[in-house]
């Protein structure tokens, strides 16, 4: 033999195993990938606003991973959003965390786009089975004595 025979299956292989390996690359580049994706798109948003007027004196709250973080070293010159306007954030279905200096908690967002908490949040927080989560607390303590703002619209 020959070192140009030797060689030729050796290339054959090589020109064999390079097209398997090609055709891999256009079965998972035009399937799985586009797959996952189109469910990603799939999975619905909605519009809950998070309404949080109510507390005096002005701050600063985030819902982390969803808007600008309040932790920040300069809070005033970041993007974080203000207790004196109202926002409608885009959220999917699931758990959240509303998040102020002084306050924090969990919510969900229901599979109908309407928001959800523990009942232990009532007194400072409403609009459960609505789009709006409304907050009317800048701290909350448990207690058993009357709230300390109006329960009037």
């Amino acid at each position: 033999m020959t070192p140009m025979t030797q060689r030729r299956p050796i290339q054959g292989t090589t020109t064999l195993v390079a097209g398997v390996l090609a055709s891999l690359l256009v079965f998972v580049d035009s399937g799985f990938p586009a797959k996952a994706n189109q469910l990603e798109t799939d999975e619905q948003k909605f519009a809950v606003t998070i309404d949080a007027t109510a507390i005096v004196s002005q701050s600063w709250w985030h819902v982390p991973g969803v808007t600008p973080s309040i932790w920040t070293s300069d809070i005033e010159t970041s993007d974080a959003y203000r207790t004196t306007d109202p926002r409608v954030l885009q959220l999917k279905t699931g758990r959240y965390k509303f998040v102020s200096f002084t306050f924090d908690f969990p919510f969900e967002v229901t599979p109908a786009g309407t928001v959800t908490y523990a009942p232990a949040l009532d007194q400072c927080v409403g609009g459960r089975g609505t789009a709006t989560l409304i907050v009317r607390c800048k701290r909350t303590y448990p207690h058993g004595g009357k709230p300390d703002y109006s329960l009037a619209p």
